[in-house]
């Protein structure tokens, strides 16, 4: 049987009606990811009181566990056991629910209470737990057996593996041996016959008891027995003929209790020399709990918070790796929290579940928009540089690693700073952008709601100005042969009607393609990123303000020479120089022409030096947000100059991601982002 839902009212961060918590769960492993607060944790802790663990830790429930503004003091945990098996139905016969709308399929229902009845008992709040079967809770109480065989097993987060796996009283790993057939099977000893040590047939309660037969029979001990007797009979009465026996504490005691003695006087602990880390540990420490856990009756489901802790990042993906195994060869399931990017990119995405504003959103297909292709897809391509996106409050999704590198720049310079709105910039190198945007698509949205976490597609326009295939050397004029040409990749304004209708609708396309809910698709105001931000926004008036062009002119050509400039074949300050002058040049011969503007023409004449001259436009963007930190940093600029000097769909894109409404974003303060 597996756990297949989850519903928590009045549990903490989960409140009660329709703010209740209900997640959906499949069989295997499921990862619960989210950031921080969202309530990963108090699912893990739901679990925990409503099945209790196998370590049987008892679970003080407290003030803070109630929800802070429910109307009732009254937790109600429900668990939904589903696919039981032949054994697991014979087990819970009794608790069984039928299911009539699935050919009366047997359903285990767990419905756990706790109620804060107000009465004070020995100086603390007394409140009534109850373990109740059926739906509604309207089912037989579960007894004692019944409730250990609903136990999960469970790893803490940041556990002391160490700690946890030394001899004592007690011991984990003593209470993970003792459950195992493997222990109780096996002969004993006879006494009486020679002792083979090549046996390796007796059981633990065999070795117990040849271990006090042997300490019984030992010279020494059998002499002190003899001599004990002796003295013993020279002081009691002829006629009460007393003798004493020498035994090992505890021989009397059950086998269970012979049998946990034994255990407890053992250490599980790596081979090898040194002392192992904290990382190797855990390891250890999970590879305990799995021994025995598909082979136990009842509840074998595994509960494990944060199995990253002290793991580095390759140990991270071998552990990962090895839990879906297991959930693949043998009938466990696995829930686990994580914030590693890590492991949330070795995980199917149709595995994995975000936990955001209190409620479960799962990525599995049929509950978001993606499509199977898309699952196809990112499984390939849905990496640790982009995993992080199940973790942040906001998500930029960019196509090349010039946005990747700039944004969050120039974000942090106009006070919009990335890292202090938990935004992820998540670069999809030209392909995908849709198919990750997706991700945060529901399919039913009137029965899960949004996933109202913003997110902000970045991508081209890709019409150049008339001017500019020219520049480019795509064509020699206006009366080339190759603007006619029907397999000619690249279009320019003059493709789309005159009187624009064509090229909105262009755009309106592009937008469509990934905007929905709360995706919003921003497309350059021009053309591309290098020509937008050289070319500025448009005022009210028509004309276009001051842009970028000089900088990013003077960035082109410091990415140009990039390699002597590492070496120390060139001086930075002299490339600069000898690249102001230049733009100051390129600037003074530009007139209007084929249409555009002169600005228009300096904007295609700065983005000539990456299209046609082949400069890296990741290093140019580099160095472009090192000369405009500069330039803050010396006074020469201030935020909101550069605010006013950037491209309108770059500062929609930011606010949108760092807090601002759909609404404020569509009526931005500045002009409008085209001319047409």
């Amino acid at each position: 049987m597996y756990l297949s839902q989850l519903t928590i009212e009045n549990f903490r961060c989960f409140g009660e009606g329709s703010r209740r918590f209900k997640i959906e769960l499949e069989p295997g492993l499921t990862a619960l990811v989210g950031e921080n607060d969202s309530g990963k944790t108090a699912v893990i802790d739901a679990l925990r009181f409503a099945l209790g663990t196998s370590d049987q830790e008892w679970n003080r429930l407290e003030d803070s566990d109630f929800h802070a503004d429910a109307t009732s003091r009254e937790i109600r945990i429900v668990c939904k056991f589903d696919k039981l098996s032949p054994r697991d139905k014979r087990t819970f016969v009794e608790y069984l629910t039928y299911d009539t709308e699935s050919n009366n399929e047997p359903l285990l229902y767990v419905n756990w209470t706790a109620k804060d009845t107000g009465e004070i008992r020995r100086g603390r709040s007394y409140r009534r737990t109850e373990v109740h079967s059926g739906e509604k809770g309207d089912g037989p109480q579960f007894d004692t057996n019944a409730r250990d065989l609903l136990r999960a097993t469970y790893l803490r987060p940041l556990r002391d593996a160490e700690r946890a796996l030394s001899s004592g009283r007690g011991s984990r790993l003593a209470q993970v041996l003792q459950s195992s057939k493997m222990v109780k099977d096996g002969e004993e000893h006879d006494i009486t016959t020679p002792l083979d040590v090549s046996d390796h047939n007796l059981s633990i309660l065999g070795i117990a008891k040849l271990i006090d037969e042997l300490l019984r029979e030992q010279k020494a001990v059998k002499k002190a027995r003899e001599q004990v007797n002796t003295q013993l009979k020279e002081l009691a009465l002829s006629a009460d003929p007393i003798a004493s026996i020498i035994k090992i504490s505890g021989a009397d005691a059950p086998d269970d209790i012979r049998i946990r003695q034994m255990l407890e006087k053992l250490d599980l602990a790596l081979s090898g020399d040194g002392k192992p880390g904290l990382g190797s540990n855990n390891l250890l420490f999970m590879a305990c709990e799995l021994l025995l856990l598909a082979e136990e009756e009842g509840n074998q489901l595994l509960l494990i918070e944060e199995p990253e802790a002290h793991l580095h990042a390759q140990r991270q993906l071998r552990a990962m790796k090895f839990l879906q195994e297991q959930v693949r060869s043998k009938s466990v399931q696995v829930i686990i929290t994580t914030h590693s990017p890590n492991l949330a990119s070795a995980i199917d995405l149709n595995n994995i579940v975000m936990i955001h504003s209190k409620r479960a959103f799962s990525m599995a297909s049929g509950q978001t928009a993606l499509e199977l292709s898309d699952y196809r897809f990112l499984q390939r391509f849905l990496d640790v540089t982009k995993a992080n996106l199940f973790f942040a409050r906001g998500v930029m999704v960019v196509e090349g690693a010039a946005e990747n590198i700039l944004l969050p720049t120039l974000a942090r310079l106009i006070g919009r700073d990335f890292t202090g709105h938990g935004v992820s910039v998540i670069n999809v190198g030209g392909v995908g952008l849709r198919r990750y945007a997706r991700i945060f698509q529901r399919k039913d949205v009137d029965s899960d709601g949004e996933l109202d976490i913003p997110v902000a597609c970045v991508t081209d326009m890709d019409v150049m100005p008339d001017c500019a295939p020219v520049i480019l050397g795509l064509v020699s004029g206006d009366d080339d042969e190759k603007w006619t040409n029907p397999r000619r990749k690249w279009r320019a304004k003059r493709d789309f009607d005159e009187n624009a209708t064509g090229l909105e609708q262009h755009r309106s396309r592009i937008e469509a393609k990934a905007s929905g809910q709360e995706v919003k698709t921003f497309v350059s105001d021009k053309w591309t990123l290098e020509y937008d931000l050289a070319l500025g926004p448009k005022s009210q008036e028509g004309a276009f303000s001051v842009g970028l062009a000089e900088d990013v002119f003077v960035a082109a050509c410091l990415a140009a020479d990039d390699d002597a400039l590492n070496a120390g074949a060139k001086d930075l300050s002299e490339v600069e120089s000898s690249a102001l002058g230049e733009f100051a040049e390129l600037k003074k011969g530009a007139t209007a022409k084929d249409g555009c503007m002169a600005e228009e023409v300096i904007a295609s004449h700065v983005y000539a030096k990456f299209a046609k001259d082949r400069v890296s436009k990741p290093i140019a963007a580099q160095y472009l947000a090192e000369r405009l930190q500069k330039q803050l940093d010396d006074g020469k600029l201030t935020s909101e100059q550069l605010r006013n000097r950037l491209p309108v769909y770059l500062i929609q894109a930011i606010e949108y991601v760092t807090g601002s409404s759909l609404a404020e974003v569509e009526h931005p303060t500045q002009g409008e982002g085209t001319d047409e």
